[in-house]
């Protein structure tokens, strides 16, 4: 696992490959299936937490839409709840049917609301589109190739990369819990 040392100048330096090294750099090396952990030079303190949080940030700057709002939304509202409401976070909005069901819902009902459309058209209107994702209709599928190049293009992550960040979360969890145990951190109220 490449270790990162961060300077008191914001440098980060991976002690691996003997170079300094890039937000993106760390980035990179997370795609590609590596663990990192980043450590200030001077105390030793985990900053890894907070990198991972500095990439994501800038990766959102540079790609709107990089996460989804739900997921954004979520880890708001998570805060400083447990690491289970954190994982029921990531994972909801991976349920993307569910989701265009619910937003075709809410833009006929504005429709509606709008009076661009009679009540009645409206709801013809809403199980029209709501039946074309149904089990006897599905709609064409892109080959793997396709689908793999467009969700990495949106910058969805992959089943391995979720996979790999529960994983951290339930490691986290574990690590908590021995820390709460052992009375090294104080449980809060």
């Amino acid at each position: 696992m490449p270790v990162i040392k961060r300077y008191p100048n914001r440098k980060l330096y991976d002690t691996e490959a003997k170079r300094y090294i890039t937000l993106d750099g760390i980035a990179a090396l997370i795609r590609q299936g590596q663990e990192v952990q980043v450590v200030d030079y001077a105390s030793g303190e985990d900053l890894t937490a907070i990198t991972l949080t500095q990439i994501i940030l800038e990766q959102e700057k540079k790609r709107r839409g990089f996460l989804p709002q739900a997921v954004l939304t979520g880890l708001v509202r998570a805060g400083g709840e447990t690491v289970s409401t954190l994982r029921r976070t990531l994972a909801s909005p991976l349920d993307l049917a569910r989701q265009v069901d619910e937003e075709i819902e809410r833009r006929v009902q504005a429709l509606i609301n709008r009076g661009e459309l009679a009540e009645e058209q409206g709801l013809r209107l809403r199980d029209k589109l709501l039946s074309q994702t149904t089990e006897d209709n599905p709609p064409p599928l892109p080959d793997e190739e396709t689908l793999e190049r467009l969700l990495d293009r949106r910058g969805v992550p992959r089943r391995d990369d979720v996979q790999r960040l529960l994983d951290q979360l339930d490691a986290l969890a574990a690590r908590l819990d021995e820390l709460s145990q052992s009375g090294e951190i104080e449980q809060s109220a």
